[in-house]
């Protein structure tokens, strides 16, 4: 329990850190000296009374996020509101719950009074974790013509869906407007495979090869981060 208490600490303080664009230096002691570093953090960078209930909240959110669903759960049976709900809902998708989390979403959209974009933008992703890709497209094409929906993480699954669902043109034309060179690597390997698998050996192995030749290009953070999509680019054009 100790060490789970710890962690929750240094989870907390890097992203208070991180949120409000403390020096890095923060991150090294908070990481490095986990108790002391963490306190120091809180008592210099963090803590006043105003705050104190607001940090014991996330720290139990952190440690127990079955709390937090349980007080929002009561919160909404004293005042049901579009921000306690949207609230709620966040909080089912942060304990991998999706069901729950979409049943609250879509309660939000019965408010007309509210802009109903962040919340068709977290059912394409609550239903895309449960390939549901009927769910996605229905909530994708809702926004599709929002500005935020260009070359966003919901207009990626919105071509993923529609591939899955055998409309290959319409597929392409999505992940196509994601293409953009030294970004969405994995956006852009999924546009070659639809090339590949759809007798477009040309266009799809240009495409890896320009992905294999930004990758070298890559710092080492990034690198890592993308390792996974590199090695099934090398992989792929390894078989072509």
């Amino acid at each position: 329990m100790q060490y789970y208490l710890i962690v929750a600490l240094q989870a907390f303080c890097i992203y208070h850190a991180y949120k409000n664009h403390r020096p890095y230096y923060w991150y090294f002691l908070i990481f490095f000296i986990p108790v002391i570093g963490s306190l120091i953090y809180i008592i210099t960078q963090v803590y006043n009374k105003n705050d104190a209930d607001k940090i014991q909240s996330e720290i139990t959110s952190i440690i127990n996020p079955a709390k937090k669903i349980t007080d929002l759960e009561k919160k909404i049976e004293f005042s049901d509101t579009y921000t306690n709900r949207i609230e709620l809902a966040d909080a089912y998708v942060n304990n991998n719950d999706m069901p729950n989390a979409i049943v609250n979403y879509k309660k939000t959209l019965d408010d007309v009074d509210q802009n109903d974009l962040y919340a068709h933008q977290q059912l394409v992703l609550c239903y895309f974790q449960l390939k549901d890709y009927v769910g996605v497209i229905d909530h994708a094409e809702a926004i599709k013509d929002k500005s935020e929906f260009k070359g966003s993480k919901e207009q990626f699954c919105y071509g993923l869906a529609l591939k899955e669902l055998g409309k290959v043109k319409q597929a392409e034309e999505q992940l196509k407007q994601i293409d953009r060179p030294y970004s969405n690597y994995k956006e852009r390997l999924e546009l070659a495979k639809i090339y590949l698998e759809n007798n477009r050996s040309e266009e799809g192995k240009d495409l890896l090869n320009e992905i294999y030749s930004e990758s070298q290009h890559m710092a080492k953070p990034n690198r890592k981060i993308y390792r996974a999509t590199i090695v099934e680019v090398e992989k792929l054009l390894k078989s072509l």
